[in-house]
């Protein structure tokens, strides 16, 4: 299952989605850290 949540910057998003995935037992992924992660070792390749 997924969920996406959006919203501007500081309405809370981050909060949000790892309470909703904490109360139904799924697993909360950072979307922006992932992006920033593949990112930072594509752009140092």
């Amino acid at each position: 299952m997924q969920i996406a949540i959006d919203g501007p910057s500081g309405a809370g998003k981050s909060s949000v989605a790892k309470a909703v995935a904490a109360k139904m037992g799924l697993v909360y992924v950072d979307t922006g850290a992932l992006y920033r992660t593949v990112g930072y070792y594509v752009r140092s390749a």
